[in-house]
């Protein structure tokens, strides 16, 4: 690799704000025995690699920290004993940039094998790197956390953003039903992926109109709002109902004690940064399947240079980019 020892990179040398990030040359990875190296097509802004650059979710890094989560490339090398890899195969990976992992945002990447995934025949790298966080999160969310099963009643509210709208996807895909609350002009997008009631979130007795919906309750609760009402979400539960949190980190809710254990439901919080190689795996498989039918995709995309990543790491921290997903393509970059 005498030819490209030094990459193009977006990183930091202490946690702390947006402009601590730099835009700069680094030295290119080498991969270890277990390893890919991965030439960088695409890599996605997300939330979580605000709170990881920040220090707001704690995680062992190493400086330089290269920023950035999930990508999409092109595999340039193998560790010999990174089985199933072939130089030139199209690649996706959605766990770096945090648990000690160098990050996505570089034009060359390392990848433990067991975190790549192959991506499908004709996806769109842009379009494929910016549903891979939010449509793993909702795997994890309604199959590993909330024990989905066909027939089963699902509500999701926020279901028109990136992570509701995979929650639609995937719920309707099951098997289940689902009832999306999301602003009247998302209504038409909610049901084109799958619900089969949409409710205004600003309609007046909210938690009536979600009762009247499913009189029986509903099965799995999920709230990617980040309010988490927990009040209302015991409420409007079917009898041993679920409850899985996945936002809303500064939320502080109240705790409805004797309605929750008086109906047997349940409750069980998860972030994507905890879930095991075997979770991630899964949650990937089922990612490509939608994937390869065309039935993931994200709204609205942009792709930006990576010299930008410090500006959307601020957009995206003043709510500038509230539902809009922000890509870095290094090829911008001049």
């Amino acid at each position: 690799m005498e030819d490209f020892v030094i990459m193009r990179a977006a990183f930091i040398k202490t946690l702390g704000p947006p402009e601590n990030i730099r835009y700069g040359e680094l030295p290119t990875p080498e991969p270890g025995p277990t390893d890919v190296l991965v030439d960088v097509t695409a890599v996605a802004v997300n939330s979580v690699d605000t709170f990881v650059r920040s220090g707001f979710f704690r995680t062992p890094v190493v400086f330089p920290f290269v920023v950035g989560r999930d990508l999409v490339g092109t595999v340039a090398a193998t560790g010999p004993g990174a089985v199933g890899f072939a130089v030139g195969d199209a690649v996706w990976s959605n766990s770096l940039g945090h648990g000690g992992r160098q990050g996505a945002a570089a034009e060359r990447v390392v990848v433990a094998a067991d975190r790549l995934y192959h991506l499908p025949l004709g996806a769109d790298p842009v379009r494929a790197v910016a549903v891979a966080h939010p449509a793993a999160t909702a795997y994890l969310a309604l199959f590993t956390h909330g024990g989905l099963r066909a027939g089963e009643t699902v509500l999701v509210l926020g279901g028109a953003g990136n992570v509701g709208s995979a929650l639609i996807t995937m719920a309707w895909e099951a098997g289940a039903r689902v009832i999306a609350v999301a602003a009247d002009r998302d209504a038409d997008h909610c049901r084109a992926l799958g619900a089969s009631d949409v409710i205004d979130y600003r309609e007046p007795g909210l938690v009536e109109h979600i009762r009247n919906a499913s009189p029986r309750g509903v099965d799995l609760h999920l709230d990617t709002s980040g309010r988490n009402d927990l009040a209302a979400a015991v409420e409007l539960c079917a009898p041993r109902g679920r409850i899985v949190v996945l936002s809303g980190a500064r939320s502080r809710p109240v705790f409805p004690v004797g309605a929750f254990y008086m109906k047997d439901c349940s409750i069980n919080g998860f972030v994507i940064s905890h879930a095991t190689v075997a979770e991630l795996a899964e949650a990937a498989a089922a990612v490509n399947r939608l994937l390869a039918a065309g039935r993931l995709g994200p709204r609205q995309v942009e792709a930006y240079p990576l010299s930008a990543t410090a500006a959307l790491h601020r957009n995206m921290e003043d709510g500038e980019l509230h539902g809009r997903r922000a890509v870095l393509r290094p090829d911008l970059d001049t």
